[in-house]
């Protein structure tokens, strides 16, 4: 009762290791071609090899014998040792992955490099109008100060001549007043001299 027990147990352990690896991919590895037979030990008959590299869907396992259940891509269920199983692809496989993603990568640094040249000659080209345009406003910020510097020498020339005129102007009102002033005193003085003799000359002919 004991022994019959004892190898459900073991059935059901072997069962639940076998499911628990079911449709699990792996790969043969890269180092060997090996041998693949109809059941889980080198005692049964081998029917076929696999080259190294080769991908096959893991069915089950047998942990005890350290074999695995696996088809293959020609569909064939067979058994193969677990220790020439790779988790990871093959070298075969991916060496056209990696050589995809290199020519993806160079592409995308060759546009990169296309996309940098053209906005480095964009930025000169705007850095070259901006010198341009910072050259022009400062030849015409020198042109106005020259400008400026000729109009305030005008405006100073203008003044000269406006304070010559108003000193010009005054000398002759004040010679003018002058002259009028002095007409006025002689008129003075000699009017008082004429009247008198004429009413003497008017007394004597009488």
């Amino acid at each position: 009762m004991k022994k019959l027990g004892l190898v459900c147990f073991t059935f059901v352990s072997l069962t639940l290791s076998w499911a628990s690896h079911a449709e699990d991919k792996r790969y043969i590895s890269d180092e060997l071609s090996t041998y693949i037979h109809t059941g889980p030990g080198t005692q049964y008959r081998i029917i076929g090899t696999l080259n190294a590299g080769e991908e096959v869907t893991v069915l089950s396992v047998n942990e005890n014998a350290g074999y695995a259940q696996i088809r293959d891509s020609k569909d064939r269920t067979s058994w193969l040792p677990l220790n020439q199983l790779s988790q990871t692809p093959s070298l075969r496989l991916r060496v056209p992955e990696l050589e995809k993603q290199v020519s993806d990568l160079t592409a995308r640094l060759g546009n990169i490099d296309q996309e940098w040249n053209q906005r480095t000659a964009d930025m000169q080209q705007k850095v070259s109008a901006s010198d341009n345009i910072i050259t022009a406003l400062r030849n015409e910020n020198q042109d106005l100060k020259n400008q400026l510097i000729v109009a305030q020498k005008k405006v100073d020339a203008a003044n000269v001549q406006l304070d010559d005129k108003q000193r010009e102007i005054i000398l002759q009102w004040f010679l003018y007043g002058g002259g009028v002033a002095g007409i006025g005193l002689l008129i003075g003085l000699l009017l008082p001299h004429l009247i008198p003799s004429r009413k003497k000359n008017d007394r004597w002919m009488r």
